[in-house]
């Protein structure tokens, strides 16, 4: 199990993927760190990678379980109250005003969605 969660948390080594922008987002995976219009974000490691995954999907609708199983692992597909946890913990660190979010968008019953507008350049 352990050894899982660090291949998880481990990033990507394709050359083409090590930088992901969107909007004012910046996230270098090799550095593994996140700057939002040139302000570094302090992200937990979880919240990073929520972001990462989010981002690699802008605009798509990510289902809870898709994103629980990306995050945390087929063991943790059901464990919804993570997800909003983490979300909230995100969104209050990038979001102008938490409670009416411009970017991390809820899917009701569904999932959540990176604003579309965003678009991903390698």
């Amino acid at each position: 199990a352990r050894i899982r969660a660090a291949l998880r948390r481990k990033p990507a080594t394709d050359s083409n993927a090590q930088i992901l922008e969107a909007g004012d987002f910046r996230i270098d995976l090799d550095a593994h760190t996140a700057t939002q219009a040139g302000k570094e974000l302090r992200l937990t490691p979880k919240e990073f990678d929520l972001l990462v995954h989010l981002m690699r999907n802008a605009g798509k609708v990510l289902t809870h379980r898709a994103l629980l199983g990306a995050v945390w692992g087929g063991d943790y597909t059901e464990q919804n109250e993570y997800l909003r946890v983490f979300i909230g913990q995100l969104r209050k660190k990038i979001e102008p005003n938490p409670s009416e979010p411009r970017y991390i968008l809820t899917e009701p019953w569904i999932g959540y969605r990176l604003f579309k507008t965003f678009r991903v350049s390698p």
